[in-house]
């Protein structure tokens, strides 16, 4: 035990559970690892069961101190916390994911304490400093400070470069989450919850829907609200299911309008494995977030993204994705031309799949366990991601 690396796992929101949880499950399989999860408390309880769905559980629980409701106090917040929890015992790594305030705490905390950092899932780039909101300003403050940058595309990568971070620190290794979703999907129902029991036994066509960026508060997501609405009196036999999210302000700011609906369904914050197996039969998804134009891609699942931008490029560019804004005209529109190809509605509709997908083959998760190993001295440098045909 005492040559094993002590590798602390830096989660604060769902979708960090989420793309992280099969690195751990590959740097457990090591002999020369010891991961150490730590929960900053900024996602709360959910994290938890997320971390749950995966059969995992944190060994280092950090609390926010009250009143942390702004950017900067959650971040004050997290990084003083962080610190403490990187250095007591010491760690020989510290790995953050994506773009969220507990990853910039932890690349920061990381760095103050000399630790080396492993940015999981960097390079993404908006090209707008405040689209998204924060996110986009975190993700270049990350680069400055990480030791090891894992780059989910070469897209990323060429992103990576042009900040002036050296091509020897980069490795592409796909996006863990390609890994996540699919074993998420093929885990077999125990449903509890009834409202999600029906939903998943109903033989309806489905389209999922989320919203929640900071940048889209109140009335774009009221407008993506009233889209759906509209789109639910036009296709009665279509059933909608909007994703909560945890924060009740923006969680009623679409739900408002969708309420008494018989065919929105609206069942609160879903379980992953739930959440995973509706996304591989749906027929659409109407979301911004980040995370579910990669999640979707693993089924070919048509996404309108209701944004001005993304950082999610690949999508766009393979077809599988369109940017459409927040108005509710758009957003009908782009969803009705999707509703018009043929057997779309009845599941038949040849997917827009493309030959490999952009974000990954599932194998994201062992090239960053491995590149870990590297950047300690404990193994060769990992293959990355292979070209696309």
């Amino acid at each position: 035990m005492s040559d094993r690396q002590r590798i602390a796992i830096v989660v604060g929101t769902r979708p960090e559970a989420i793309k992280l949880a099969p690195v751990i499950h590959e740097l457990q399989r090591k002999r020369w690892a010891r991961p150490v999860l730590v929960t900053t408390g900024q996602h709360g309880p959910v994290v938890h069961e997320t971390l749950a769905c995966f059969g995992l559980r944190a060994q280092v629980e950090l609390t926010l101190p009250p009143g942390a409701h702004s950017v900067s106090e959650l971040t004050a917040g997290l990084l003083s916390g962080l610190g403490k929890g990187l250095s007591t015992p010491a760690a020989q790594a510290v790995v953050v994911q994506g773009d969220t305030s507990s990853a910039l705490a932890g690349a920061m905390a990381g760095f103050f304490s000399a630790i080396p950092v492993v940015h999981v899932e960097a390079g993404l780039r908006s090209g707008d400093l405040r689209s998204p909101f924060p996110e986009e300003a975190h993700r270049r403050m990350i680069a400055e400070v990480s030791d090891l940058h894992l780059a989910p595309t070469r897209a990323a990568r060429r992103n990576l470069r042009a900040q002036g971070v050296p091509a020897g620190r980069i490795v592409v290794t796909g996006n863990t989450v390609i890994d996540a979703v699919f074993s998420a999907s093929r885990r077999p129902s125990v449903q509890r919850d009834p409202t999600l029991h029906r939903i998943e036994r109903t033989s309806a066509p489905l389209v999922l829907v989320t919203a929640h960026r900071r940048e889209n508060w109140g009335a774009p997501i009221r407008r993506i609200g009233a889209a759906v609405a509209t789109l639910s009196r036009q296709y009665p036999e279509v059933g909608f299911v909007v994703a909560a999210h945890m924060n009740p302000l923006v969680r009623n700011a679409i739900e408002d309008c969708l309420r008494g609906r018989p065919n929105v369904h609206l069942p609160g914050p879903i379980p992953y494995d739930t959440f995973a197996r509706l996304l591989a039969r749906s027929v659409l998804a109407i979301t911004d977030s980040g995370g579910i134009q990669e999640e979707a891609a693993a089924f070919g699942l048509p996404v309108l993204v209701t944004r001005d931008n993304t950082e999610r490029t690949e999508g766009i560019d393979f077809g599988l994705a369109r940017l459409v804004g927040t108005q509710e005209s758009e957003i009908v529109a782009a969803a009705e031309k999707e509703f018009a190809r043929e057997g779309a509605l009845s599941g038949d509709a040849e997917r827009p799949f493309p030959p490999r997908n952009p974000y990954g083959d599932g194998r994201a998760a062992r090239r960053c366990a491995d590149a870990c190993g590297w950047l300690l001295g404990k193994r060769p440098k990992p293959s990355e991601l292979p070209e696309e045909p």
